[in-house]
């Protein structure tokens, strides 16, 4: 008995050995450490390169820039540190491949993997807006409450960042994080013009770059940060009050969007009657109903984003 023991612990031993030096040794093991350690170095030398570029006020382009971006102002480089928009594009490739692998070979048609492929972006898509939005929406409440607590201390250039760590206590996400990050960052690096213009890369809210740039420049020239939260204070106001004006018209568009969709819905009905055949079988089973549909989404969703641009 005690033999059969220690035999099978010897070939347990002996197959994780194997499957250790498997893994470390594996060519696909080497050649994706590889792979993932180079993504990381470029992150890092773009993230690097960017933020040198903050100083010269100039505005980066690429779909790396625009892609970090969304990611940072949506929250998701936030919950997942590691995340950078290399291993976005990675993930995104090998998912819609299996995605559209699944579908074609499972059912046999390769437009159902295309629009099952098309359908998870469309979902990651939104999901993505649907953060940054909310994240925009945060921000634009606690702007007004950040600007009054600056206004209760007296700040000078050389406390600015260590002023924003004891207000971040008082403010929701993501305005909390961002101010904390700011302060350590200044807190490590020494630089606090940088630490103050990182803070506003961070956050999509155009008031609040515009104030960052602003208290950064106060800092650098020691100018006096009560005039600077007083007039931010106004400006904010004003923004405010314009926001208010453009949800009210993007309430009665999607008024008008309900409407047309219900007009449509009724015209379509009335063809049926009047014709004696059922719509769906046109709509969906020749090529002038699949393009008439398709005409009807695209106009729908450019409505959609004409929306969701006068309600940002």
């Amino acid at each position: 008995m005690v033999e059969k023991i220690i035999l099978c612990m010897e070939l347990f031993l002996s197959f994780f050995l194997l499957f250790r030096w498997i893994q470390k040794e594996s060519i696909i093991h080497n050649v994706i450490h590889k792979a993932y350690v180079n993504l990381e170095q470029a992150a890092e030398r773009r993230t690097a390169d960017n933020r040198k570029g903050m100083m010269l006020l100039g505005n980066r382009k690429g779909l790396l820039y625009r892609l970090e971006k969304q990611l940072l102002y949506s929250g998701m480089t936030g919950r997942f540190q590691s995340l950078t928009p290399e291993l976005w594009i990675v993930f995104h490739l090998i998912v819609c491949a299996l995605l559209y692998a699944v579908a074609a070979i499972g059912i046999g048609t390769w437009w159902i993997g295309l629009i099952f492929v098309a359908l998870f972006e469309g979902s990651v898509s939104l999901l993505i807006n649907l953060l940054i939005s909310q994240n925009y929406n945060a921000v634009d409440r606690e702007l007004l409450k950040f600007l009054d607590f600056l206004g209760n201390y007296s700040i000078t250039s050389g406390e600015v960042t260590q002023i924003l760590s004891q207000v971040s206590s008082y403010l929701e996400e993501p305005l909390k994080t961002v101010l904390e990050e700011c302060y350590y960052e200044a807190q490590t690096s020494g630089d606090a013009s940088l630490a103050l213009l990182s803070m506003g890369e961070k956050v999509q809210h155009p008031k609040f770059k515009e104030l960052v740039r602003n208290m950064e420049i106060s800092m650098r020239y020691s100018a006096d940060f009560t005039v600077l939260v007083s007039q931010s204070r106004k400006s904010i106001r004003e923004h405010m009050r314009m926001r208010q004006e453009q949800k009210a018209l993007a309430g009665e568009a999607w008024v008008n969007i309900l409407i047309l969709g219900a007009m449509t819905v009724v015209i379509l009905k009335t063809v049926e009657v009047l014709i004696g055949v059922p719509i769906r079988d046109i709509l969906f089973g020749t090529w002038i109903g699949q393009g008439c549909l398709g005409g009807i989404a695209a106009i729908l969703f450019s409505f959609y984003k004409k929306i969701r641009k006068l309600d940002s």
